[in-house]
C-alpha cells in the first residue's frame, strides 16, 4: 500500500514550490533542515493523502519516517493522528509509544507542531508529564520544541502549570525555534487567561530572548505590548491601568 501512497504523491509534486520549500525550510548545509528533500506538496493534498491510507500499517509508517522526503514524514504522521484520533486506550499507548521510538525522525518544526499536542500532549493529559521535562533538556532542538509545544493540549483545558514551567526551563535556550514555540505556548495561555500570562511576564520578562517575548505579547493592548518590551515592569497594584 506504500507504494501505491509513493505513486500518488509522486503525481502530486511541483517542482516550483519544492525550489521555494527547500529554501524555506533552511535545508541548506549547516541550516536546521540541512538534507530535507521537499517534493512541493501543499498541506491540504497531503491531508488527503494521509485520509485515504489511514489504514497503512505501521511497519510502513515506519518506513516512510525514515525516508529523506519531508512529505513522506509527513503524510506517515498525519496518518499517525489520524489513528491515534480513532483509537482505544490501548491503541493509544501503542501510537504514544511508536512516536517516541521514531522521535528521531520528527525533524523540522512542521512535523512537530502538526502531531506533538495531539499524541504526545493529548496522551499525557491525565498523566505523568515526567518525560516532556526530559525532553526539554535534551540537546535535539525538535525534541525541546516537542516538549513545549505538546502542552497545548493542556491549554486548551486551561490547564497552564506545565506551560509555565517548561517555559521557565526554556528561557536561556539558544534555538529560534524554540524562542518562537515558547512564545506561541505563551500566546495561547494569554489567550485563555491574560492574568496568567502577566504573571509569568513580570516575573520573567526582562530575561526572556526578545523573539518569545515578542511572541508572548502579540494579542496584548498596544499599551501592554510597549510597555513589557520596555522591560520596565511596576507594581499593578500602583498601576491599575496597566
Amino acid at each position: 500500500m506504500s507504494k501505491n501512497l509513493k505513486k500518488d504523491m509522486e503525481n502530486l509534486k511541483d517542482p516550483v514550490k519544492s525550489s521555494f520549500l527547500q529554501r524555506y525550510f533552511k535545508t541548506g548545509k549547516g541550516q536546521y533542515g540541512e538534507g530535507d528533500i521537499f517534493l512541493g506538496i501543499k498541506v491540504p493534498e497531503q491531508r488527503k493523502v494521509a485520509k485515504r491510507y489511514i489504514g497503512l500499517d505501521f511497519k510502513s509508517l515506519e518506513s516512510l519516517l525514515y525516508s529523506k522526503i519531508h512529505e513522506y514524514r509527513m503524510v506517515s504522521l498525519m496518518i499517525l493522528v489520524l489513528k491515534y484520533k480513532h483509537a482505544s486506550e490501548k491503541d493509544k499507548k501503542y501510537i504514544f509509544d511508536f512516536y517516541l521510538k521514531n522521535i528521531k525522525q520528527i525533524n523540522n518544526w512542521d512535523l512537530v507542531d502538526v502531531t506533538a499536542p495531539y499524541i504526545i500532549g493529548n496522551f499525557l493529559s491525565d498523566k505523568d508529564k515526567s518525560v516532556l521535562y526530559k525532553l526539554s533538556r535534551s540537546n535535539n532542538v525538535w525534541e525541546r520544541r516537542i516538549a513545549i509545544v505538546s502542552t497545548y493540549a493542556f491549554i486548551k483545558e486551561s490547564l497552564f502549570e506545565h506551560t509555565l514551567r517548561i517555559s521557565g526551563l526554556l528561557l536561556k535556550d539558544k534555538h529560534d525555534l524554540i524562542h518562537k514555540a515558547t512564545g506561541w505556548m505563551l500566546r495561547e495561555i494569554g489567550k485563555k487567561n491574560q492574568v496568567v500570562l502577566e504573571g509569568f511576564l513580570r516575573i520573567y520578562h526582562k530575561e526572556m530572548p526578545r523573539t518569545m517575548l515578542r511572541y508572548s505579547i502579540e494579542k496584548l493592548d498596544k499599551k501592554k505590548r510597549e510597555f513589557y518590551l520596555k522591560g520596565k515592569y511596576v507594581n499593578a497594584t500602583k498601576n491599575p491601568d496597566l
